[in-house]
């Protein structure tokens, strides 16, 4: 059992993450920028990131570095290969100029591809028709997933050589290794499936291969579902005996905690309004109309409220010693500080950072510090043009297109 006999740290003074020490203890999650048309960085990306590094945080995330051209959510993300080292190499060194560690997410989006845009099979524990490419996924062969966990070793060593300070493996959201997880959309009968041991041997072999790639030259962090919000899909119990395994293994620095599924159920995740009318808007009819009239079973209100995945990760934290990251619906500083009490060793923003780059040394500063982000949610239709705060901030440069990676 995890005990909390010391003092609650500093959330604003420097912390250590495995082999690296971040200047303090708030981190920008990963959301996808959507300024990567050619699937490389730009000035945009690059701006994206030095602004929340300017404005304080201890470590920003790129996202979202696919290991496999088949595993971006849309053809139009980076992924991870040498042609996009230089560029790479120009984002770290920024943010670096600025005092931040930068973090790259890496991952497969499995069936949360885009097949269509991707004009590659979108792989998945079994065959059914996607929601988002509207296509029939492919049932990963043994093979398949070799070459993908090998891939995610390989990209970690380019996050090296680019000048990353730390990795995050995407293990949510229902990308492949979360899907593997997920008793719903899991249903093989072979090592893969069935019980969670085999459920979990994507996620476990993953993180297994990226230590032994990299070993302690850069922080690992995994970010891990904590339910689905689906019914039938991967949820508490299960998840906390991965996060155990996880730790078991040493393989990992710390976890993010996470929800929801960007296949079936994204707004899980977010809480706050839905914002369909602006959705909508940025598909070509009749997919606008299809969005209008049916978004509302995918895109579901939740009722925001401060720290709504702390109950859940609560549970995580008393359980296991591993390091974990706080994330969603943190807005004010004094719901870092109660995160810190509670054992949390550090926490993950997203929105706020969008509506504030700054916000992280205007808390340093005043304790009584808020965010003015009013979690409407209007930046997640921005990914396909440049994510942003629509209520302070114009497009940054032509975007992606349609479909529905981690917004912000």
């Amino acid at each position: 059992m995890h005990t909390h006999d010391r003092l609650a740290p500093d959330p604003f003074a420097p912390a250590s993450l495995g082999p690296l020490t971040l200047r303090n203890r708030i981190i920008k999650s990963a959301t996808f920028e959507g300024v990567t048309p050619q699937g490389l960085v730009t000035d945009a990306l690059i701006a994206y990131h030095r602004r929340p590094a300017a404005g304080g945080v201890g470590m920003t995330t790129l996202a979202y570095c696919a290991v496999a051209p088949e595993g971006r959510t849309e053809r139009r993300q980076i992924w991870m290969r040498r042609e996009a080292l230089p560029g790479l190499r120009r984002l770290t060194d920024a943010v670096h100029d600025e005092g931040a560690a930068v973090s790259a997410q890496l991952g497969h989006a499995g069936p949360v591809a885009d097949a269509r845009s991707n004009r590659l099979p979108a792989l998945a524990p079994c065959r059914f028709l996607s929601p988002l490419g509207m296509r029939m996924t492919k049932a990963a062969t043994p093979v398949d997933i070799d070459r993908v966990t090998r891939a995610h070793a390989t990209a970690a060593r380019l996050a090296v050589e680019s000048g990353f300070d730390a990795v995050e493996l995407h293990f949510g959201h229902n990308y492949l290794a979360s899907s593997f997880l997920s008793r719903r959309l899991n249903r093989r009968d072979d090592a893969y499936g069935g019980s969670l041991a085999n459920r979990a041997k994507v996620a476990l072999g993953i993180a297994r291969a990226v230590r032994d790639e990299v070993g302690d030259r850069i922080a690992i962090t995994a970010k891990l579902n904590m339910d689905d919000g689906v019914p039938g899909g991967f949820w508490l119990d299960e998840s906390l005996q991965v996060a155990r395994w996880l730790q078991g293994d040493g393989t990992v620095d710390a976890l993010e905690l996470t929800a929801g599924s960007s296949l079936l159920n994204p707004m899980y995740l977010f809480r706050g309004d839905a914002p369909l009318a602006e959705f909508a808007a940025v598909f070509p009819q009749p997919m606008r109309l299809g969005v209008r009239l049916a978004g509302g079973r995918f895109l579901r209100a939740y009722s925001y409220e401060e720290a709504f995945l702390l109950p859940c990760a609560r549970q995580f934290r008393a359980e296991l010693s591993l390091p974990l990251i706080l994330l969603g619906g943190i807005s004010r500083r004094e719901t870092v500080t109660r995160a810190m009490a509670e054992g949390f060793e550090y926490v993950a923003m997203a929105r706020a950072l969008l509506r504030e780059p700054d916000l992280v040394n205007r808390m340093a500063e005043d304790a009584g510090a808020r965010s003015l982000c009013i979690h409407c949610n209007k930046c997640m239709p921005t990914i396909y043009s440049g994510t942003r705060c629509p209520l302070v901030t114009a497009p940054l440069t032509a975007g992606a297109d349609t479909a529905v990676p981690d917004a912000p």
